[in-house]
């Protein structure tokens, strides 16, 4: 097994662990590694030096670990605010975002927020529709 420091086109960092070295690239070259932060499936390795354990190196990770960096607590603040805000002002229509939004995009319904799932097949297709849609940021907590 390997891991790989990744990096989404946003710059979000992350890791990851792979079989080997084509296990990752076949995986990226497939979309199926995604930021767990956007989503993203446009993601690269990371340069990456050989770890060498110490004790000064273990205590500035621990150090790190109980200490979060402020603008990362202030970035998952205001993602929070956002979901709040969507989830209180717009509608909720589950696994029919596509076919809600094509019908708000072709104006065959009157046009109003909504929020809702869609596969990666679906938001794709979406895409290439010119439907506009933004998906929602994942919070810590919610994991993948």
């Amino acid at each position: 097994m390997i891991r790989y420091n990744l990096v989404c086109v946003a710059g979000h960092d992350f890791e990851s662990w792979f079989r080997d070295a084509a296990a990752f690239d076949k995986a990226a070259a497939a979309h199926a590694v995604s930021c767990p932060q956007c989503g993203t499936t446009d993601v690269v390795k990371a340069l990456m030096a050989p770890s060498v354990a110490t004790a000064r190196k273990r205590e500035a990770a621990a150090l790190k670990v109980a200490t979060p960096d402020p603008r990362q607590v202030a970035m998952v603040e205001m993602m929070r605010k956002l979901r709040e805000h969507v989830t209180e002002n717009a509608d909720y229509v589950g696994d029919k975002f596509a076919e809600e939004a094509r019908k708000i995009h072709y104006q065959e319904v009157e046009a109003r927020g909504i929020y809702g799932e869609a596969s990666p097949e679906e938001a794709r297709s979406l895409m290439e529709e010119g439907v506009e849609f933004l998906p929602l940021p994942v919070l810590p907590e919610e994991g993948n």
